[in-house]
Protein backbone atom coordinates (compact mmCIF):
# COMPACT_ATOMS: atom_id res chain seq x y z
CA UNK A 1 0.00 0.00 0.00
CA UNK A 2 1.24 3.30 -0.51
CA UNK A 3 1.79 5.65 2.35
CA UNK A 4 1.28 9.10 2.21
CA UNK A 5 4.88 10.17 1.14
CA UNK A 6 4.60 8.00 -1.98
CA UNK A 7 0.84 9.58 -2.13
CA UNK A 8 2.35 13.21 -1.61
CA UNK A 9 4.21 12.97 -5.16
CA UNK A 10 1.35 11.33 -7.13
CA UNK A 11 -0.65 13.96 -8.91
CA UNK A 12 -4.66 13.04 -8.81
CA UNK A 13 -7.54 14.49 -11.08
CA UNK A 14 -10.75 14.50 -10.45
CA UNK A 15 -12.77 15.17 -13.11
CA UNK A 16 -17.09 15.56 -12.60
CA UNK A 17 -19.33 15.60 -15.53
CA UNK A 18 -22.48 17.36 -14.88
CA UNK A 19 -25.81 18.37 -16.82
CA UNK A 20 -28.44 20.36 -14.67
CA UNK A 21 -27.22 18.22 -11.33
CA UNK A 22 -27.89 21.37 -8.91
CA UNK A 23 -29.83 18.77 -6.30
CA UNK A 24 -26.12 17.14 -5.79
CA UNK A 25 -23.69 19.02 -7.38
CA UNK A 26 -22.66 20.10 -3.81
CA UNK A 27 -22.41 16.95 -2.20
CA UNK A 28 -19.91 15.88 -5.57
CA UNK A 29 -17.95 18.69 -5.33
CA UNK A 30 -17.41 18.71 -1.35
CA UNK A 31 -16.70 15.24 -1.77
CA UNK A 32 -14.16 15.72 -4.59
CA UNK A 33 -12.88 18.66 -2.57
CA UNK A 34 -12.37 16.66 0.87
CA UNK A 35 -10.23 14.02 -0.66
CA UNK A 36 -8.02 17.19 -2.56
CA UNK A 37 -7.41 18.74 0.78
CA UNK A 38 -6.06 15.37 2.46
CA UNK A 39 -3.16 16.05 0.17
CA UNK A 40 -2.82 19.45 -0.77
CA UNK A 41 -1.61 20.68 -4.02
CA UNK A 42 -1.38 17.10 -5.44
CA UNK A 43 -4.79 16.82 -6.41
CA UNK A 44 -6.85 18.82 -8.90
CA UNK A 45 -10.83 18.68 -9.28
CA UNK A 46 -12.68 19.78 -12.34
CA UNK A 47 -16.07 20.63 -13.05
CA UNK A 48 -16.96 19.84 -17.09
CA UNK A 49 -20.62 21.43 -17.40
CA UNK A 50 -22.52 20.35 -20.31
CA UNK A 51 -24.31 23.36 -20.73
CA UNK A 52 -26.69 23.59 -17.62
CA UNK A 53 -29.63 25.45 -17.32
CA UNK A 54 -29.88 25.32 -13.74
CA UNK A 55 -27.58 26.65 -10.62
CA UNK A 56 -24.90 23.86 -11.09
CA UNK A 57 -21.72 26.13 -12.11
CA UNK A 58 -23.26 29.20 -9.29
CA UNK A 59 -22.88 26.05 -6.88
CA UNK A 60 -19.69 25.06 -8.17
CA UNK A 61 -18.31 29.03 -8.01
CA UNK A 62 -18.80 28.33 -4.52
CA UNK A 63 -15.63 25.75 -4.20
CA UNK A 64 -12.47 27.75 -4.58
CA UNK A 65 -10.29 24.78 -5.00
CA UNK A 66 -12.37 23.73 -8.16
CA UNK A 67 -11.53 24.81 -11.78
CA UNK A 68 -15.02 24.73 -13.86
CA UNK A 69 -14.82 24.07 -17.98
CA UNK A 70 -17.49 24.26 -19.90
CA UNK A 71 -18.57 23.09 -23.67
CA UNK A 72 -18.33 25.75 -25.75
CA UNK A 73 -21.18 24.32 -28.61
CA UNK A 74 -23.89 22.99 -26.07
CA UNK A 75 -24.98 21.25 -28.99
CA UNK A 76 -22.48 18.46 -28.48
CA UNK A 77 -23.51 17.97 -25.00
CA UNK A 78 -23.53 14.35 -24.29
CA UNK A 79 -21.99 11.77 -21.68
CA UNK A 80 -19.21 11.66 -23.75
CA UNK A 81 -18.52 14.85 -24.14
CA UNK A 82 -19.22 15.59 -20.56
CA UNK A 83 -16.14 12.44 -19.59
CA UNK A 84 -13.94 14.15 -22.08
CA UNK A 85 -13.84 17.62 -21.38
CA UNK A 86 -13.09 17.00 -18.02
CA UNK A 87 -9.94 14.64 -18.97
CA UNK A 88 -9.36 17.32 -21.65
CA UNK A 89 -8.02 19.61 -18.97
CA UNK A 90 -6.64 17.21 -16.64
CA UNK A 91 -3.11 17.24 -15.52
CA UNK A 92 -2.92 14.33 -13.44
CA UNK A 93 -1.08 11.17 -13.46
CA UNK A 94 -4.44 9.52 -12.72
CA UNK A 95 -7.58 10.23 -13.47
CA UNK A 96 -10.95 9.51 -11.54
CA UNK A 97 -13.92 10.10 -13.15
CA UNK A 98 -17.30 11.22 -11.31
CA UNK A 99 -20.79 11.92 -12.15
CA UNK A 100 -22.44 15.29 -10.70
CA UNK A 101 -24.76 12.58 -8.79
CA UNK A 102 -22.45 10.84 -6.69
CA UNK A 103 -19.97 11.58 -3.80
CA UNK A 104 -16.52 10.00 -3.69
CA UNK A 105 -15.80 7.92 -0.78
CA UNK A 106 -13.08 8.93 1.17
CA UNK A 107 -10.10 6.11 0.97
CA UNK A 108 -10.84 5.09 -2.43
CA UNK A 109 -8.38 7.51 -4.07
CA UNK A 110 -5.24 6.39 -1.85
CA UNK A 111 -6.52 2.79 -2.24
CA UNK A 112 -7.00 2.73 -6.07
CA UNK A 113 -3.70 4.19 -6.62
CA UNK A 114 -1.98 1.90 -4.18
CA UNK A 115 -3.65 -0.85 -6.65
CA UNK A 116 -2.32 0.75 -9.07
CA UNK A 117 1.12 1.28 -8.45
CA UNK A 118 1.99 -2.35 -7.41
CA UNK A 119 0.01 -3.44 -10.81
CA UNK A 120 1.75 -1.83 -13.49
CA UNK A 121 -1.05 -4.21 -16.16
CA UNK A 122 -3.68 -2.87 -15.33
CA UNK A 123 -4.83 0.56 -16.72
CA UNK A 124 -8.37 1.43 -14.22
CA UNK A 125 -9.36 0.11 -11.17
CA UNK A 126 -13.01 1.18 -9.37
CA UNK A 127 -14.70 0.12 -6.21
CA UNK A 128 -18.19 -0.85 -4.86
CA UNK A 129 -20.83 1.41 -6.05
CA UNK A 130 -23.36 2.65 -3.30
CA UNK A 131 -26.90 3.05 -4.47
CA UNK A 132 -28.79 5.49 -2.33
CA UNK A 133 -31.84 5.60 -4.34
CA UNK A 134 -33.15 2.00 -4.64
CA UNK A 135 -36.79 3.19 -4.74
CA UNK A 136 -36.87 3.99 -8.01
CA UNK A 137 -36.72 0.32 -9.84
CA UNK A 138 -34.00 1.52 -12.23
CA UNK A 139 -31.27 1.35 -9.84
CA UNK A 140 -33.30 -1.22 -7.33
CA UNK A 141 -32.35 -3.25 -10.54
CA UNK A 142 -28.77 -1.75 -10.84
CA UNK A 143 -28.26 -2.74 -6.83
CA UNK A 144 -29.62 -6.11 -7.40
CA UNK A 145 -27.24 -6.57 -10.79
CA UNK A 146 -23.95 -5.81 -9.00
CA UNK A 147 -24.61 -7.81 -6.42
CA UNK A 148 -24.17 -10.47 -9.64
CA UNK A 149 -22.16 -9.45 -12.23
CA UNK A 150 -21.67 -5.43 -10.98
CA UNK A 151 -19.63 -3.21 -8.82
CA UNK A 152 -20.50 -5.81 -5.92
CA UNK A 153 -17.97 -8.50 -7.35
CA UNK A 154 -13.84 -8.16 -7.03
CA UNK A 155 -10.93 -8.97 -8.83
CA UNK A 156 -10.58 -7.95 -12.97
CA UNK A 157 -13.44 -6.28 -14.57
CA UNK A 158 -14.25 -5.97 -18.48
CA UNK A 159 -15.37 -2.01 -17.57
CA UNK A 160 -16.03 0.64 -15.00
CA UNK A 161 -19.67 1.27 -15.10
CA UNK A 162 -20.41 4.68 -12.54
CA UNK A 163 -16.26 5.54 -12.39
CA UNK A 164 -13.32 4.50 -11.58
CA UNK A 165 -9.47 5.74 -11.40
CA UNK A 166 -7.40 5.68 -14.55
CA UNK A 167 -3.83 5.60 -15.35
CA UNK A 168 -3.50 8.75 -17.56
CA UNK A 169 -0.20 7.53 -19.30
CA UNK A 170 -2.70 4.45 -20.94
CA UNK A 171 -5.28 6.68 -21.72
CA UNK A 172 -3.22 8.79 -23.54
CA UNK A 173 -1.80 6.29 -25.48
CA UNK A 174 -4.96 5.60 -27.01
CA UNK A 175 -5.93 8.95 -27.97
CA UNK A 176 -8.89 10.11 -25.97
CA UNK A 177 -10.62 9.31 -23.16
CA UNK A 178 -14.37 8.67 -24.08
CA UNK A 179 -15.63 9.33 -27.47
CA UNK A 180 -17.01 12.46 -27.73
CA UNK A 181 -20.13 11.62 -29.88
CA UNK A 182 -21.40 8.86 -27.22
CA UNK A 183 -24.75 9.85 -25.36
CA UNK A 184 -24.00 6.88 -23.10
CA UNK A 185 -22.26 3.83 -22.36
CA UNK A 186 -18.99 6.01 -22.78
CA UNK A 187 -16.84 3.81 -20.17
CA UNK A 188 -17.75 0.59 -21.42
CA UNK A 189 -15.76 1.76 -25.17
CA UNK A 190 -13.54 3.37 -22.94
CA UNK A 191 -12.78 -0.15 -21.18
CA UNK A 192 -13.38 -2.11 -24.92
CA UNK A 193 -10.44 0.55 -26.34
CA UNK A 194 -8.38 -0.68 -23.14
CA UNK A 195 -8.56 -4.10 -23.06
CA UNK A 196 -8.09 -4.51 -26.94
CA UNK A 197 -4.58 -2.59 -26.30
CA UNK A 198 -3.95 -5.07 -23.42
CA UNK A 199 -4.69 -3.08 -20.56
CA UNK A 200 -6.53 -5.06 -17.72
CA UNK A 201 -9.00 -3.22 -15.20
CA UNK A 202 -10.14 -4.44 -11.84
CA UNK A 203 -12.61 -3.88 -8.85
CA UNK A 204 -11.44 -4.05 -5.90
CA UNK A 205 -13.44 -4.46 -2.42
CA UNK A 206 -12.92 -0.36 -1.24
CA UNK A 207 -16.73 1.85 -1.47
CA UNK A 208 -16.09 3.93 -4.28
CA UNK A 209 -18.99 6.57 -4.72
CA UNK A 210 -22.55 6.69 -3.49
CA UNK A 211 -24.81 6.66 -6.17
CA UNK A 212 -27.90 9.07 -5.84
CA UNK A 213 -29.43 8.71 -9.52
CA UNK A 214 -32.90 9.88 -10.82
CA UNK A 215 -35.71 9.43 -8.76
CA UNK A 216 -38.32 9.08 -11.88
CA UNK A 217 -40.39 6.44 -12.06
CA UNK A 218 -38.95 3.38 -14.46
CA UNK A 219 -41.66 3.86 -17.44
CA UNK A 220 -40.79 7.72 -17.51
CA UNK A 221 -37.25 7.34 -17.28
CA UNK A 222 -37.27 4.85 -20.03
CA UNK A 223 -38.99 7.61 -21.81
CA UNK A 224 -37.07 10.38 -21.17
CA UNK A 225 -33.79 8.87 -22.37
CA UNK A 226 -35.57 7.72 -25.64
CA UNK A 227 -36.53 11.39 -25.96
CA UNK A 228 -32.64 12.68 -24.97
CA UNK A 229 -30.80 10.23 -27.17
CA UNK A 230 -29.37 8.83 -24.26
CA UNK A 231 -30.47 5.47 -25.61
CA UNK A 232 -28.85 6.08 -29.13
CA UNK A 233 -25.34 4.89 -26.98
CA UNK A 234 -26.59 1.61 -27.78
CA UNK A 235 -25.82 2.06 -31.69
CA UNK A 236 -23.15 4.27 -31.46
CA UNK A 237 -21.18 1.85 -29.44
CA UNK A 238 -21.61 -0.20 -32.50
CA UNK A 239 -20.70 3.05 -34.72
CA UNK A 240 -17.87 3.60 -33.36
CA UNK A 241 -16.40 -0.17 -33.14
CA UNK A 242 -16.91 -0.92 -36.39
CA UNK A 243 -14.00 -1.63 -38.19
CA UNK A 244 -12.15 -1.10 -35.27
CA UNK A 245 -9.71 -3.59 -32.93
CA UNK A 246 -12.06 -3.76 -30.31
CA UNK A 247 -15.28 -4.72 -32.46
CA UNK A 248 -15.19 -8.31 -31.36
CA UNK A 249 -15.11 -7.46 -27.86
CA UNK A 250 -17.92 -5.08 -28.32
CA UNK A 251 -20.17 -8.20 -29.98
CA UNK A 252 -18.77 -10.21 -27.07
CA UNK A 253 -19.34 -8.09 -23.71
CA UNK A 254 -22.07 -5.37 -25.03
CA UNK A 255 -24.80 -7.00 -23.93
CA UNK A 256 -27.65 -4.27 -24.50
CA UNK A 257 -26.51 -4.80 -28.33
CA UNK A 258 -27.29 -7.94 -27.91
CA UNK A 259 -30.76 -7.10 -26.29
CA UNK A 260 -31.16 -4.59 -29.15
CA UNK A 261 -30.59 -6.97 -31.99
CA UNK A 262 -33.02 -9.63 -30.12
CA UNK A 263 -36.12 -7.09 -29.85
CA UNK A 264 -35.81 -6.22 -33.31
CA UNK A 265 -36.25 -9.64 -34.26
CA UNK A 266 -38.97 -9.76 -31.99
CA UNK A 267 -40.69 -7.25 -33.46
CA UNK A 268 -39.88 -8.58 -36.93
CA UNK A 269 -41.61 -11.76 -35.67
CA UNK A 270 -44.97 -9.46 -34.13
CA UNK A 271 -45.47 -7.63 -37.20
CA UNK A 272 -45.55 -10.75 -39.24
CA UNK A 273 -47.92 -12.63 -36.85
CA UNK A 274 -50.45 -9.56 -37.01
CA UNK A 275 -49.61 -9.38 -41.03
CA UNK A 276 -50.90 -12.66 -40.75
CA UNK A 277 -53.78 -12.65 -38.47
CA UNK A 278 -55.55 -9.31 -39.98
CA UNK A 279 -54.84 -10.83 -43.69
CA UNK A 280 -56.50 -14.56 -42.52
CA UNK A 281 -58.53 -14.14 -39.62
CA UNK A 282 -56.93 -17.60 -38.91
CA UNK A 283 -56.92 -18.02 -35.12
CA UNK A 284 -53.37 -19.45 -35.36
CA UNK A 285 -51.83 -16.27 -35.95
CA UNK A 286 -53.79 -14.47 -32.96
CA UNK A 287 -52.38 -17.52 -30.58
CA UNK A 288 -48.64 -17.10 -32.31
CA UNK A 289 -49.11 -13.49 -31.30
CA UNK A 290 -49.96 -14.32 -27.86
CA UNK A 291 -47.19 -16.53 -26.91
CA UNK A 292 -44.95 -13.82 -28.94
CA UNK A 293 -45.81 -11.43 -26.41
CA UNK A 294 -46.32 -13.34 -23.49
CA UNK A 295 -43.44 -15.73 -23.19
CA UNK A 296 -40.84 -12.75 -23.29
CA UNK A 297 -42.64 -11.58 -20.60
CA UNK A 298 -42.25 -15.12 -19.01
CA UNK A 299 -39.06 -16.03 -19.04
CA UNK A 300 -37.31 -12.27 -17.93
CA UNK A 301 -40.40 -12.42 -15.19
CA UNK A 302 -38.44 -15.76 -14.00
CA UNK A 303 -34.75 -14.87 -14.77
CA UNK A 304 -35.13 -11.69 -12.77
CA UNK A 305 -37.19 -13.26 -9.81
CA UNK A 306 -40.63 -10.98 -10.26
CA UNK A 307 -43.15 -9.92 -12.68
CA UNK A 308 -42.46 -6.15 -11.72
CA UNK A 309 -38.35 -6.46 -12.82
CA UNK A 310 -39.33 -9.00 -15.66
CA UNK A 311 -41.56 -6.30 -17.79
CA UNK A 312 -39.00 -3.89 -16.53
CA UNK A 313 -36.47 -5.48 -18.72
CA UNK A 314 -38.50 -5.69 -21.42
CA UNK A 315 -39.25 -1.81 -21.29
CA UNK A 316 -34.96 -1.46 -21.45
CA UNK A 317 -34.48 -4.17 -24.12
CA UNK A 318 -37.28 -2.45 -26.28
CA UNK A 319 -35.13 1.22 -25.00
CA UNK A 320 -32.12 -1.11 -26.37
CA UNK A 321 -33.88 -2.13 -29.58
CA UNK A 322 -35.01 1.98 -30.33
CA UNK A 323 -31.58 3.32 -29.18
CA UNK A 324 -29.90 0.93 -31.89
CA UNK A 325 -32.05 2.22 -34.58
CA UNK A 326 -31.18 6.29 -32.95
CA UNK A 327 -27.25 5.37 -33.20
CA UNK A 328 -27.13 4.29 -36.62
CA UNK A 329 -28.41 6.86 -37.69
CA UNK A 330 -26.64 9.55 -35.96
CA UNK A 331 -23.68 11.60 -37.67
CA UNK A 332 -20.18 11.42 -36.19
CA UNK A 333 -17.47 13.60 -36.14
CA UNK A 334 -13.58 12.15 -35.13
CA UNK A 335 -13.34 11.52 -31.38
CA UNK A 336 -9.45 12.21 -31.82
CA UNK A 337 -10.93 16.10 -32.24
CA UNK A 338 -10.47 17.96 -29.26
CA UNK A 339 -13.49 19.49 -27.74
CA UNK A 340 -13.69 23.04 -27.82
CA UNK A 341 -14.40 24.71 -24.03
CA UNK A 342 -14.44 27.79 -21.99
CA UNK A 343 -12.76 27.95 -18.73
CA UNK A 344 -15.08 29.70 -16.81
CA UNK A 345 -13.26 29.56 -13.25
CA UNK A 346 -9.83 28.67 -12.22
CA UNK A 347 -9.39 26.38 -8.99
CA UNK A 348 -7.35 27.65 -6.75
CA UNK A 349 -4.73 24.93 -4.95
Amino acid sequence: MAGPGTMQAITISIGIKALNEERHIAQSLASACAVAATVPGAIEVILADCGSRDRTVAIAREFDAVRIVQLANFGERCCGAGAQAAFQTATGRYFYLLDGDMELVPGFIAAGVAFLEANPEHAGVGGVVQEANTGSIEFAARARNDEVNGSAKTGDADRLDCGGLYRVSAIRDLGYFADRNLASFEEFDLAARLSAAGWKLARIAVPAVTHHGHDLPGLRLIWRRIRSGYAGGTGQIAVAAWGQPHMGLVLRRFSHLRHALVVIGWWVLLTGALVGLLATRNLGWGLALLVLIAAPIAFLSWRRGSLRFGTYSIATWMMHGIGLVQGLVQRRVSPDRPLDLVILKDGQP
